[in-house]
Parts: structure tokens; C-alpha cells; sequence
């Protein structure tokens, strides 16, 4: 392995291998005279020690004059496998579009990768921490779901050449929809620089078939099972499990240190698949959120996201008994234990909304 890059002295103690690859006078240090509620501070730049059952978060500054070249932060959470663990935030022009989870596996053939962060330049970025570790050749890039914080760093593992995207087909109808349009325009208005070059990305291999059936793929000396996980949180979700490690990728099933986001997919479909994640994979080492740090078992980030789903649907449903409408349904499903969660507030509402209105559907 290439020399560490550390990014002060206090993490010289390592607890779950992390391996940072930004030095501290890298990060972006100006001051603005507001930070977003719900965005990255940008007087701080912060990275946890460990990336595995911490309740610490990253604030993880970046440049806007960043290289395609400079390296990223990131943990080796097992052998041969490493972590991108992402800000919990919005995106702002101070994470860069940086908020959520990646991550990678080398094995004795080549990489890999799991997501590709949310912008062209985080996915080259990517590819440059990767370079860092080992020369063997990236092969496959497994996109989790559509969503841009995993999927629109992919045009970077694309133009190199020799990649095969795996993700579930019903990206390309992602692809196809107005949505990709809208939400390309918000990321470009806010970090225009940093969604140069950007394209969206067709799978070479789209994954589809019966609901919780596996694709298998084998590089190398390791395994990797590949779920269709439906339409829970997206057009179409996987969950990956690496086999030989026993850790499972399961990207947005659940959300760790953080209030989930519920504005696609399906709220019944997706509790369905957390009790199918917790059945499935009860004697796993170690599971990987989209968001949040990894954690062991018993997996409490799947049960509390699950809990969360679960009385959403019960208090809008009696809602609906009690004959309120859409604005006094999600005035009442206010939960006060969660308001110190992390973007509680500003996915609250919407997801509220999201769930009446799925609720409509179902009962009318």
C-alpha cells in the first residue's frame, strides 16, 4: 500500500483502520456569514476515527478548486475493502456534493466499486483514492439506486474505460423521466464546476427479475451476491452482499444518524424489505448504510429506520380515519424524539406528504 496520508495528529490513533486522504489545509476554510441548517460547516472540517458503530458524523470540507486528482477520505472497514464515509447534509457548496457513502473492494483480479458519490468530479476523485491503494484495474461499478448523491459520479468510472456498470434496470427509466432533468439543474446551480463532464450512465448489466432473487458475480478470489431489493426507495433498489467478508451493502434500505428520505420508492415495500434484511443476513459481520457509519449487529439503524416507516403509516392512516386533510395529517405527525435527529426537519414534512398520499392510493 502507497504511503497514508493523515489528516492530523489526533488520528494517528486509528480505531476501524481509516485512512484519510485529505490533509487539513486542504479543506475550504472561508467563512460564510450563514451555514444552512441542514448543510456543511464550512469553519470546521472534521473525520471521525472510526466509520464502524460511531455516533460521531463527518463534516468533510472540500474546495471548489479541487484536482480531479486530490484524494478523498477513507476507512478500510475489512480486508481489501475500503469506505467512503460521506457528510450527513444536504448539498451545499461547501461538501461539494458530497453526502452520502461509497465504497470499494479489491480483490485479486481487480475492483469493485460500490455507488460513485453525487458528482463527476467526486467520481474521479474516487478513482484517484482507488490509484492510491492498488494498481489493479477497476472492472465493475454496482450502482445502488438512481439517486444523484450515488449514481452521478458514474460518467467518471465510464470514461475510463473497461468498467461494467452494474445497477437495477429500472435506472433507465430514471433516465428517461424528467426527474434526472430537475435534479441535474439543482446540482448544477449550486457546484456547476464540480458537474463538468457529467452524463448519465445506462447499466451494461441491469439488474431485474423476481423480487429478492441474486445476481452472483466473482472477481477474483471474492464473491458477490447482488439483490433486487424492488422499488423501495427509488426506481429500483440493490442491496450487495460481499461474501467472503460477510459485510452487506445496503445502501439506502436503511439510513444510519439520520432521518430517512421518502420522497420515491414505496414505504410498504420498504419495510417489507428491512424485515427481509434482518431475516436474511441475521449472521452478517457488518452492514453498510447509504448514509451513516457501518454497524454491527443487531443492526439497530435497520430497526429504527423500519420503527420510523412503520409510524409514519400508523399515525397518517389514523389521520385519514379521523378525517383530516393532507396539511393537518403532517401538521400531527410530529415526533418529538426525533427532532435532535439529523435532517429531521427538513425531511419530516415531505415525508409525511409522501406517505398520505401513498395512503390515498392505497385505500381509495
Amino acid at each position: 500500500m502507497k504511503s497514508i496520508i493523515l489528516v492530523n495528529a489526533l488520528l494517528l490513533v486509528i480505531s476501524a483502520l481509516i485512512v484519510p486522504g485529505v490533509n487539513l489545509a486542504h479543506a475550504e476554510q472561508s467563512k460564510a456569514p450563514d451555514i444552512k441548517e441542514y448543510g456543511t460547516d464550512p469553519a470546521r472540517y472534521f473525520v471521525p476515527k472510526t466509520a464502524i458503530d460511531t455516533t460521531d458524523v463527518p463534516n468533510i470540507v472540500l474546495k471548489s478548486s479541487a484536482k480531479d486528482t486530490d484524494l478523498l477520505p477513507y476507512y478500510k472497514i475489512a480486508p481489501g475493502t475500503y469506505l467512503f464515509f460521506g457528510n450527513i447534509a444536504q448539498i451545499d457548496q461547501f461538501n461539494r456534493g458530497w453526502n452520502g457513502n461509497a465504497g470499494f473492494v479489491v480483490t485479486s483480479e481487480g475492483v469493485v466499486v460500490i455507488d460513485s458519490l453525487g458528482t463527476p468530479r467526486l467520481g474521479r476523485r474516487m478513482i484517484a483514492t482507488i490509484r492510491s491503494i492498488t494498481d489493479k484495474p477497476i472492472k465493475y461499478l454496482i450502482i445502488t439506486h438512481n439517486h444523484p448523491d450515488h449514481s452521478y459520479g458514474a460518467i467518471a468510472f465510464r470514461d475510463l474505460g473497461g468498467v461494467k456498470v452494474i445497477s437495477h434496470a429500472g435506472a433507465l427509466d430514471y433516465i428517461n423521466s424528467n426527474k434526472i432533468d430537475n435534479s441535474v439543474d439543482f446540482r448544477r446551480s449550486i457546484i456547476k464546476q464540480d458537474m463538468t463532464g457529467f452524463a448519465a450512465v445506462a447499466p451494461d448489466i441491469p439488474i431485474t427479475g423476481k423480487l429478492y432473487s441474486s445476481y452472483k458475480l466473482k472477481l477474483g478470489n471474492k464473491t458477490f451476491e447482488i439483490y433486487n431489493t424492488g422499488k423501495h426507495h427509488s426506481y429500483g433498489d440493490l442491496v450487495v452482499f460481499q461474501a467472503n467478508e460477510k459485510i452487506v451493502w445496503i445502501s439506502d434500505l436503511a439510513f444510519n444518524q439520520r432521518t430517512t428520505f421518502m420522497g420515491d420508492g414505496n414505504s410498504r415495500q420498504a419495510i417489507k424489505a428491512q424485515e427481509w434484511l434482518l431475516t436474511k443476513f441475521s449472521g452478517t459481520k457488518l452492514m453498510v448504510p447509504g448514509h451513516g457509519s457501518a454497524q454491527t449487529a443487531p443492526f439497530p439503524m435497520v430497526r429504527k429506520t423500519r420503527d420510523y416507516m412503520k409510524r409514519l403509516r400508523s399515525t397518517l392512516n389514523q389521520a385519514m380515519a379521523n378525517d383530516l386533510d393532507l396539511l393537518e395529517a403532517v401538521d400531527q405527525a410530529d415526533f418529538k424524539d426525533w427532532r435532535n435527529i439529523r435532517l429531521y426537519g427538513l425531511n419530516q414534512r415531505a415525508n409525511a406528504n409522501f406517505v398520505y398520499r401513498e395512503l390515498e392510493q392505497e385505500n381509495f
